[in-house]
């Protein structure tokens, strides 16, 4: 076995890690709220927008990325 541990233990930590992996994707994507649409052009450098509401929701606009 890798590193000279037992399976369980291996497979306790990789079930660990994959949870982990999960729960920081899942955070990122409920704080940062990305815009997942696909459009059909790619859009122009400066068109894309992306909501940042953090902790609770804020009262301005959007920002729109400087690509």
């Amino acid at each position: 076995m890798p590193a000279g541990v037992s399976w369980a233990t291996y497979l306790r930590m990789s079930a660990a890690s994959l949870l982990t992996m999960c729960a920081g994707a899942e955070a990122v994507h409920k704080y940062y709220r990305p815009d997942l649409t696909i459009p059909e052009i790619p859009p122009k450098p400066g068109v894309l927008k992306t909501e940042l509401l953090g902790p609770k929701k804020r009262q301005h606009e959007p920002q729109i990325s400087q690509q």
